[in-house]
């Protein structure tokens, strides 16, 4: 049995699609279904079923998850065992960040970071969802949490408090508020989706629903707006940049606490040990806590 059939089932049993599979495994749709077809008939039985759009374990499938997660476990064991053992600042290594994060601070770090290490490239994604560092989907995840995975090793580099933010467009039109008491009279940039549970916007919601106007589910989108001079916006310090004022700020949850992660059997690694102190150290000087 070749274990890409395995990686393929895996990939497509937690995606639930072909095309989900194939960008995990960064082959094309038409290599996905082929392998799955190949492999369905060596073990002689259906994996999948196809309900609503969605590719669906059947029996068979559910019987094989098990078996493919511990021999996938096994198989990322022996890689991060191998990487672990590597001390040459040399190769490539995988940081994953939320979107302002990758977008403003990163590429100016980790150009940086390469003119002093030119053999060790970087590759970035820029995602903020929680991705697989037992198998190195990525080797360092730079996180805002106030309590980080247990299954994780890392640091916490900085502290991002929340503050109020406007822009020139809007103070020209409507003037500024000087403390929380004041937005009653102001239009205001709110959440949606998973980020309205966030302790801020659960606060915001409470006491200022009838003056939200926009809502977003994402904080650099939420920037955007306030600088358009759609309203103004409970955003992290990090946000800030020449086109959006910092007005007070506000104490209606705990600050964010950044953290540079990656998995225990990788923190010796010599080109990941030698990204983490980097970005520490810049990361620091950004925000000093």
């Amino acid at each position: 049995m070749d274990w890409n059939s395995l990686k393929v089932f895996l990939s497509i049993a937690r995606r639930g699609s072909l095309s989900g599979a194939a960008n995990d495994l960064d082959v094309n749709h038409t290599t996905i279904f082929r392998r799955l077809n190949a492999f369905e008939a060596e073990i002689g039985g259906q994996l999948f079923e196809r309900i609503n759009n969605r590719y669906e374990l059947t029996t068979l499938g559910y019987e094989l998850l098990d078996l493919a997660q511990n021999i996938e476990n096994s198989f990322d064991t022996i890689d991060r065992y191998i990487v672990g053992k590597d001390f040459q600042p040399k190769g490539i290594v995988k940081i994953t960040a939320p979107n302002n994060i990758a977008y403003r601070y990163l590429p100016r770090y980790i150009s940086e970071f390469n003119s002093l290490y030119p053999e060790i490239h970087i590759e970035l994604l820029v995602s903020n969802q929680e991705l697989n560092m037992s198998n190195r989907q990525a080797d360092i995840a730079v996180r805002a949490t106030s309590s980080p995975p247990e299954h994780l090793v890392g640091r916490q580099v900085s502290t991002l408090n929340w503050s109020v933010f406007g822009s020139k467009r809007y103070a020209d039109k409507f003037g500024l508020p000087n403390d929380k008491g004041e937005l009653i009279n102001h239009s205001l940039i709110g959440a949606t989706g998973a980020m309205r549970n966030l302790p801020a916007f659960v606060w915001l919601d409470k006491h200022f629903a009838d003056q939200v106007i926009t809502r977003c589910d994402d904080l650099t989108a939420m920037s955007y707006f306030a600088e358009s001079g759609q309203g103004l916006a409970f955003l992290p310090d990090d946000q800030l940049r020449p086109e959006l004022t910092r007005l007070f700020g506000v104490q209606v949850n705990k600050p964010s606490n950044l953290w540079l992660l990656t998995h225990p059997d990788l923190r010796n690694v010599e080109r990941i040990k030698l990204v983490i102190q980097h970005l520490t150290k810049a990361f620091s000087q950004e925000w000093p806590s």
